[in-house]
């Protein structure tokens, strides 16, 4: 924590560009020294890729994670002058938003988040909030206290007894809630999908909330381009609100599918903007008898 105030401090005192060069000392530290994370980043680049990368690629891997969490710093100090946002598909989220119903919308780790809050903060009647574990939620209100103390986040954590009922709450006020859905606990259940030319594991908990719920789906990214350029993407994954009961595990299964396959299409266009530096294609132990 007194590193990341020391870095806010630079970051806004002295501004982004010099901040940002700080970031590449940062960068090759953890390419030199993380060898787990970098052995991640080969095989799942070699897979976005399609071929071996090169090590400046492995670099730039992990720089594109540096300058996303970096530009956190300015986003929740509502520094938006110092970007230049392009969104693609808000007449989808718009259509959602129209019902008055709210919404789920299914990121990754991938990109930044806090871009495509920052754009509903802009956007009059907008609230954006996280769905997340309990455990992440104090670290990352943690993390968010230390860049701004006055930045409220509305985070609604898993694992509570009224977390339902908390998520039905927002959802009935109109509000956007935002779901990780590409890492999960280890012994929650997941479905082996394809995702970038082999099975890998992919949460349920995510899409049975939405099912469960009666909710519409969109799938969302907000993608760094380089610079002080990101493009954020909506696009619709599935409509939960007229599910029968019968047919909801075959319906939770095929948008599960199709995330996998959204996430995929924009970890080729944009590679370097995955950030699961770890062993994402080993099936956890279980998943099969959990998907079953």
């Amino acid at each position: 924590m007194a590193m990341l105030r020391v870095m806010t401090w630079i970051s806004l005192r002295l501004g982004r560009r010099i901040a940002r060069a700080l970031l590449f000392g940062v960068s090759l530290y953890f390419l030199l020294f993380a060898t787990a994370a970098r052995r991640a980043s080969r095989a799942y680049l070699r897979r976005a890729l399609g071929r071996t990368p090169r090590l400046r690629e492995l670099f730039w891997h992990f720089h594109t994670f540096a300058s996303c969490t970096h530009d956190r710093i300015y986003l929740l100090n509502e520094r938006f002058d110092l970007f230049a946002i392009q969104v693609h598909g808000a007449a989808a989220l718009e259509t959602v938003l129209a019902a008055g119903r709210g919404a789920f919308l299914l990121g990754a780790h991938a990109g930044s988040f806090e871009v495509v809050r920052a754009v509903g903060r802009q956007r009059p009647g907008l609230r954006i909030g996280m769905v997340m574990y309990e455990k992440n939620a104090i670290k990352i209100n943690s993390a968010l206290a230390a860049i701004n103390p006055t930045a409220v986040q509305d985070i609604i954590p898993l694992g509570q007894l009224d977390s339902m009922l908390q998520v039905q709450a927002r959802l009935d006020e109109g509000m956007v809630l935002g779901v990780l859905a590409d890492r999960t606990l280890d012994d929650a259940p997941t479905l082996p999908v394809q995702f970038l030319g082999s099975s890998a594991p992919f949460p349920l908990g995510p899409m049975r909330l939405a099912a469960i719920l009666r909710r519409p789906v969109l799938f969302m990214t907000g993608l760094h381009l380089g610079g002080n350029r990101y493009c954020i993407h909506f696009e619709p994954l599935a409509d939960f609100t007229g599910i029968e009961r019968t047919g909801r595990d075959a319906a939770i299964r095929e948008a599960v599918a199709a995330y996998a396959a959204s996430l995929a299409r924009h970890c080729r266009e944009a590679p370097y903007n995955w950030f699961n530096f770890f062993d994402f294609w080993r099936l956890p132990a279980g998943s099969g008898r959990d998907a079953a």
